[in-house]
This record gives structure tokens, C-alpha cells and sequence, in this order.
């Protein structure tokens, strides 16, 4: 036992009907001090701490006005732009019901229908100064499917950012393991100044996530 009485190491046990998998998701979730720390902090998600140590290393939220959140769901990124820009518009779209957040526009709606992009500059009320993505496929269970049905998301976010982006701005999304195609990494570099990997502190040591972060938008007159 801990000094606080607790046992460091809580471990589940298997109920009936209970899969195998989901005992080890449960005792992850237990043991895991970012869950702790969100509910501690008041944030939906984990993942919060993802965009915020990402911002401690590259600035994403100094001074932004409009951002767009693609894949919002459950809103721990939202609520992290709201607390460091809290001036800033905010708006967020996802497939998943999200429960409304003080001072962001959420759109329910997929954001690979042909109308969503435009539904979101509209909503935003004008060119966003960065691009978040956390978006991931529902995955099937084959590898190399699911990457590649992530990273088609990956890609409709990063044209989306490259229409719409104010000059200057950063995109930000979640990859997988290998980190971003080749085809999308030269598209990121012909519009962005600088493009780099990173892995986060709070994404799970045996997660295949990582996140590609272009900087500096070129604007679409130096394409």
C-alpha cells in the first residue's frame, strides 16, 4: 500500500461477461495519473495534456484568434484552447454528441461530408490561425486498414488547414505509428515553413500515436 492508502497498482476484477481486454482497459485507466490529473483539473479527456505539452514546446496558442477543432469529441482539446486563449473563437465538428462548452461552436456532423468545411468557416466567421486534428478511424481490427483509414483523415484535415489557414498558422494532427505519409509530408512542407514529429509526454508508451506539427503557413500565394 501507498502512503495514502491506496494501493499503487489497483488491479480489476474480471466480472462475468466481462472481455479480457476490457479488464486491462479498466486497470489502465485506474493506474494511469493523466486520467487522474484530468478529472482533478476539470478536463473531459487525457488527451488535454497532449495539446497542452505540445503548446509548452511549440507555441500553438500564443496569440491564435480562430481555431477549429477537427474530431473534438469529448472536448478535452477545446477546453484547453479555452483556457489559454480564452478570447479566441473556437469552433469544433465531430460525428459524436458533445456537451456544450462555454465560449465554442460545436458542429454534430461528419466532417468528410462535402458540406462540412464550409459549415465550419462559416461558423468560425473567419480564416482559423490554427488547425487541431485529434481524429482517428473507428478502427476494424486489421492494421494496416486502420492506418490507412486514419491517415485518410489526417490528409482531408491537412487540405482543409491549406485552403482555409490565415497566413502564418499551424496545423496540428494525430498520426500513427510511421508518422506521416510521404505524399502528406511533402504536401505540409510545400505550405508550411517547418514541419516536425513529436510524441508527447502523456500519449501512452505503448500507443502507436504520434502527432505532425506545421508551422508557419506560407499562404496561398507562395504555394
Amino acid at each position: 500500500m501507498s502512503r495514502s492508502g491506496r494501493d499503487p497498482d489497483r488491479r480489476v476484477k474480471t466480472a462475468r461477461g466481462r472481455k479480457p481486454s476490457s479488464t486491462r482497459w479498466l486497470e489502465r485507466q485506474l493506474n494511469d495519473p493523466y486520467v487522474q490529473k484530468a478529472k482533478a483539473d476539470g478536463y473531459r479527456s487525457r488527451a488535454a495534456y497532449k495539446l497542452i505539452e505540445l503548446d509548452d514546446r511549440f507555441s500553438l496558442l500564443n496569440g491564435v484568434k480562430r481555431v477549429v477543432d477537427l474530431g473534438i469529441a469529448p472536448g478535452g482539446w477545446a477546453q484547453v484552447v479555452r483556457k489559454k486563449a480564452p478570447r479566441a473563437e473556437v469552433v469544433g465538428i465531430d460525428l459524436l454528441p458533445v456537451e456544450e462548452i462555454e465560449g465554442v461552436t460545436i458542429l454534430q456532423t461528419d466532417f468528410m461530408d462535402d458540406a462540412a468545411p464550409k459549415a465550419l468557416e462559416e461558423a468560425l466567421g473567419g480564416p482559423p490561425d490554427l488547425v487541431l486534428s485529434d481524429m482517428a478511424a473507428n478502427t476494424v481490427g486489421h492494421k494496416q486498414t486502420d492506418h490507412l483509414r486514419t491517415m485518410a483523415l489526417v490528409e482531408a484535415g491537412a487540405w482543409f488547414a491549406c485552403q482555409t489557414l490565415e497566413k502564418g498558422g499551424a496545423f496540428v494532427a494525430k498520426v500513427l505509428a510511421g508518422g506521416t505519409d510521404a505524399d502528406l509530408l511533402a504536401l505540409l512542407k510545400q505550405h508550411f515553413r517547418t514541419v516536425k514529429h513529436a510524441k508527447p509526454p502523456a500519449s501512452r508508451k505503448g500507443s502507436s500515436e504520434w502527432y505532425v506539427v506545421a508551422q508557419g503557413f506560407k499562404g496561398r500565394d507562395e504555394d
